[in-house]
């Protein structure tokens, strides 16, 4: 072969490598195509769901943040207000507020922009309501996540984990657990297979509660059987001494009752220095006759919400006897279920009841 040809084979084979490897390529890709598009397709389709999740995700967040109360900082479970600027409180911290401002004889203000709120210039803002109701939240006990307006129902009649108490507690068993447990806890159980002596104790702290709602049922009904029975529909209203602590205190207006003129007094935590110090609040109130006795009067009295009035309150009987020397009688708890309840008469600007009265002549 002359050297002409063998240059001539030479660059040839080179010329013919890639075409070569081309070739080669291009039958992995013929040999594996019918998988590579399905796999190209999953990846794209599974990179779409996880970057729409994350984008559900953060836009929940960020609901989150934009439409919690700007009090406590977490998303409303109920009524949503709102200051003139727009800016949301929870019902709860609404209330708190006023009430705090109450306390303090100041104008109660937006903690965002210090416009000034009441129950008249602040509005509810039923969008963000129903938007907050949508926004999903964890189950306390389950720790899964459900739209705000179905979690209630689900804590309390659904959830598997939710806390339960064994059947048996009415004799004494203490155990407190997740549902799903407890058929397994009764099961196993010692209390059923307990004598009558052992469970006797059980027994008497239920019989307390029984002989105590007795006793005020039927103390209600003795006293419907006296003569002289009155009842006054009243008003508290807030008023401040004239001390160096201008402290809260409320009082109605006189009011007449056999024959003698009287006011109902309230204060706040027993006045307590400063009561926006403490996170637990109540109420005390206390019966004044404001003439002159001229003999003994038994007089037992109870407060309720009256006609009037939306007073959340647990009815108590309390008696006192007053005498010319004794004509004011001591400050008795108004029977309130919560501090909640407590804030919420202070936000008013008025606590409406009714005050029942009976002349003892045995």
């Amino acid at each position: 072969m002359s050297e002409a040809d063998a240059a001539t084979s030479s660059s040839e084979a080179v010329m013919a490598e890639p075409v070569t490897e081309s070739t080669d390529v291009d039958v992995k890709r013929d040999s594996g195509s019918d998988f590579a598009e399905p796999d190209n397709k999953r990846r794209k389709i599974s990179t779409a769901e996880k970057g729409l999740a994350d984008k559900r995700h953060k836009l929940e967040e960020r609901l989150g943040g934009i439409l919690c109360c700007a009090v406590c900082l977490d998303l409303p479970r109920a009524a949503v207000y709102q200051c003139l600027n727009g800016h949301l409180m929870c019902a709860g911290c609404f209330t708190h507020l006023l009430a705090d401002a109450r306390l303090r004889d100041e104008t109660a203000t937006c903690p965002n922009c210090r416009v000034e709120i009441s129950k008249t210039s602040a509005t509810r803002n039923l969008a963000v309501e129903n938007a907050v109701s949508e926004l999903p939240s964890e189950c306390q006990y389950c720790n899964k996540q459900f739209p705000r307006n179905s979690l209630d129902r689900h804590e309390d009649t659904q959830c598997e984990e939710r806390l339960a108490v064994c059947r048996f507690s009415r004799i004494g068993c203490p155990w407190r657990g997740p549902l799903h447990e407890s058929r397994q806890h009764e099961k196993e159980c010692v209390h059923p297979n307990k004598n009558g002596a052992e469970v006797m104790e059980a027994l008497q702290i239920m019989d307390q509660k029984l002989a105590d709602e007795r006793v005020l049922y039927e103390s209600i009904f003795d006293l419907l059987t006296y003569e002289k029975i009155t009842f006054n529909d009243l008003q508290l209203k807030p008023y401040r001494t004239d001390e160096f602590v201008h402290r809260l205190f409320y009082e109605t207006s006189r009011f007449s009752a056999f024959n003698n003129q009287w006011v109902v007094k309230a204060r706040i935590n027993n006045s307590q220095k400063d009561p926006t110090q403490s996170s637990e609040r109540d109420m005390t109130y206390q019966l004044i006759m404001k003439t002159k006795a001229t003999t003994t009067l038994s007089i037992y009295y109870i407060v309720l919400k009256g006609p009037f009035g939306d007073m959340k309150i647990n009815p108590r009987i309390y008696k006192h006897d007053f005498t010319e020397l004794e004509n004011e009688g001591p400050y008795m708890p108004l029977s309130l279920p919560d501090t909640g309840e407590c804030n919420r008469l202070l936000a008013a600007k008025t606590i409406n009841f009714r005050l029942i009265m009976f002349l003892s002549s045995k």
